[in-house]
């Protein structure tokens, strides 16, 4: 079965889905068919269509999952609808790839679970960035050194518009049915409830989103890295008209994490993870992953006697979403767990309530 290929069903025709994933599954014919796609815009859903040559067309994912001949639906709309597609895919045998980030709370992760298990289906969470070349280099970098003395994890970025308008055409249409804007609505703030235990009229509500939604790139990278925090010491969140930071810092016992994360309105992208021993470091530096092939760098300090190196290492020009999209097909194909399960997504939940508690001791 290794050298089987995949039928797709898409759900969400958005810019991620434009920019990234309809195009990698595209330049992997051997892996990947798009053999169906969906999104509540009935315009959007036939303009991609026509674009890639995908004759089954929905705008009710319910019916999509339905398809007999799909191997796998890949989630790609608002997080809210997260679990439910990814359980009405499950409920019809289809292996799911969900996009970070996978769901807003415990209970949708539970539920996703369980219909897994039940089902005996594949569902992968999409965090690109622990795919990169550079990343699971580092990460047997890491797993070399000897004793942690310090770590930072920084994510800063621009709006996504300033990557996205100079490089890709995108396209959107303002046919959208007005109650799924209501559903939408009601969603977002029954789960934000839930999640944080805070009133939409709380800043710290929809600042959830952000830290579910940037937040897990950065944290799924740390932990894969380092392992799981012990506690969030201190967190601070500013807020004005226009941008928006955190910081925060976590203890790790024997040493500390500071980390940044924020959005403003310049166009940069700046993101990364770096570990520091006595004698050694190593640092992932990221770029936008709207402009692909951009290289991931693996950078490494080392001392050794009075000699002091600097290595900037580049192991590849292939994206992680790539990179991503091949493993995945590997874990359908060969029936592996993958390494990004919805029980490691799972402990970023873990993480945003503890920065979510120590924001609301702040207050």
């Amino acid at each position: 079965m290794t050298n089987k290929r995949l039928n797709v069903g898409l759900i969400g025709l958005g810019e991620v889905a434009q920019v990234i994933h309809l195009p990698v599954l595209q330049s992997l014919p051997e892996q990947y068919r798009i053999a169906a796609i969906c999104d509540i815009s009935q315009k959007l859903v036939e303009q991609i269509g026509s674009q890639y040559n995908v004759e089954n067309l929905y705008t009710d994912m319910n019916e999509l999952v339905k398809q007999a001949d799909l191997d796998i639906v890949f989630v790609l709309n608002s997080d809210e609808y997260h679990a439910e597609c990814a359980i009405q895919a499950a409920n019809n045998k289809k292996h799911v790839f969900i996009e970070k980030p996978m769901c807003l709370t415990n209970s949708e992760a539970d539920a996703i679970i369980e219909a897994r298990d039940r089902n005996g289906v594949q569902i992968m969470i999409g965090y690109m960035r622990r795919y990169a070349a550079s990343f699971v280099q580092a990460v047997q970098e890491i797993g070399g050194m000897d004793n942690i003395t310090y770590a930072r994890v920084r994510d800063i970025i621009g709006q996504n518009h300033f990557f996205i308008r100079p490089t890709s055409r995108t396209v959107s249409f303002d046919d959208i049915p007005e109650a799924a804007k209501k559903d939408r609505s009601e969603r977002a703030e029954r789960l934000g409830r839930e999640a944080t235990g805070l009133e939409p009229e709380n800043p710290l509500f929809g600042f959830y989103r952000l830290l579910a939604g940037l937040g897990s790139h950065d944290l799924s990278a740390m932990r894969e890295a380092i392992g799981m925090p012990k506690a969030v010491l201190a967190a601070k969140l500013s807020t004005h008209s226009d941008s928006i930071f955190l910081n925060a810092l976590f203890d790790y016992g024997t040493f500390s994490v500071t980390y940044e994360m924020g959005m403003d309105q310049q166009g940069r992208f700046d993101a990364h993870v770096e570990v520091y021993a006595s004698r050694k470091s190593v640092k992932v530096q990221y770029d936008t992953p709207y402009i692909r092939h951009l290289p991931t760098k693996l950078l490494v300090n080392e001392t050794e006697g009075e000699t002091y190196t600097e290595s900037v290492i580049r192991p590849t020009f292939t994206d992680s979403y790539t990179l991503e999209l091949k493993y995945l097909h590997e874990v359908i194909t060969q029936n592996l767990t993958p390494k990004t399960t919805v029980e490691d997504s799972k402990e970023d939940l873990k993480i945003y309530q503890m920065v979510m508690d120590a924001l609301k001791a702040s207050q």
